[in-house]
Order: structure tokens, then sequence, then C-alpha cells
């Protein structure tokens, strides 16, 4: 039998696993390379796409009210970062990670899962920080230029990630599926 308590609890704990996860950083151009995209694909693929999506959400949520779980802090004024487009994009990384997912246990399977959620993001993230850079801080970049800076370096760091959850998801999505009952 499904518990929606035991699911409110997962997705705080995959909410909290992202905030951790801005902080384990490495520095590269305009951002930095987090496990955070990791994370939100691997909640829509271990929680399923409504508990994964509802997970970093909550995540965006207490950032927004201030707590300093981003990875430069918090609060309201966060959303003119460049970076806070692909924070605004970890809810939709989930969910698409998850329908992508299905039920497989395929590490293959979930491999292109969690790289279609990760892209998904990215399609939110790169064009937010394409217009904060350019309209917000008067950068004046070409599109070209905010696609290589704000996506193509770090493509080969998400290659990696991807590669992570397809070793993780299926023993964390057993023993979900287990404690969900």
């Amino acid at each position: 039998m499904h518990s929606p308590t035991r699911s409110l609890v997962l997705a705080a704990v995959f909410a909290a696993l992202t905030a951790v996860g801005g902080f384990l950083k490495i520095p590269l151009g305009v951002m930095s390379i987090t496990l955070q995209t990791m994370l939100a694909a691997l909640s829509g693929i271990v929680l399923g796409p409504r508990w994964g999506a509802a997970s970093q959400g909550v995540y965006l949520a207490l950032g927004l009210l201030g707590l300093p779980i981003f990875t430069m802090g918090g609060g309201p004024g966060y959303v003119l970062q460049p970076s806070f487009g692909f924070l605004l994009g970890f809810p939709l990384t989930a969910a698409v990670s998850g329908l992508l997912a299905g039920d497989s246990l395929s590490p293959l399977r979930l491999a292109g899962a969690a790289a279609g959620g990760i892209l998904a993001g990215y399609a939110i993230g790169t064009p937010y920080m394409g217009l904060i850079l350019n309209l917000y801080l008067g950068k004046g970049l070409s599109v070209w230029e905010v696609v290589k800076m704000g996506c193509l370096i770090y493509l080969p760091g998400e290659a990696v990630k991807v590669a992570v959850t397809a070793v993780v998801a299926p023993p964390l999505r057993r023993a979900v599926r287990q404690a969900r009952g």
C-alpha cells in the first residue's frame, strides 16, 4: 500500500540532498559544477515524476524564502542570478526523468531518462541565463556564446552524472519500492 507520508518524507530527503549537492561544487565559468542536476534527475527516477518534481519544488521554495541553500545563498533576489534558471528547471528535470524512466530498472533506460531530464532542465536554464546576462547585466552575448558558456562546457560533467545515476538508481528504486510497500 502506498503511503503519502512516506512519499512526503522521501521528497523532503531529496530536497535536502539537492541542497547539500549545491555545496559540493567545482567552479567553472559563470556557474559551478554541482551534484544538483544529478540529484534532481535521481529524485524523479526514484520517487516518480510527481513526487520527484515536488521534492525539487520544495527545494526551490525554501531557497526563495531565504534559507541559504542555493550555491550562493538564497532569498527572492536570487532570481537575478544567472544560474537561477537551472534551479527553476529542477522540477522539470525530475518530472521528465521520472516519466522517461517509467517502471524500469534497466541502467541504460535510466541513463536515458536522466539525460533527457537534465537536457529539459537546460532548456530552461540556458535561455534564462542568457536573459539575465544580457538584459539585466548588459553583457551583450550572442546566443552561441550563451550556449557555450551555459551549456556546452558543462555537458561532459553531466555525462558523468548520468552514468553515476544509471548505477545508483536501480538499487535505490528497489529500496524505495520496498519501503513504500
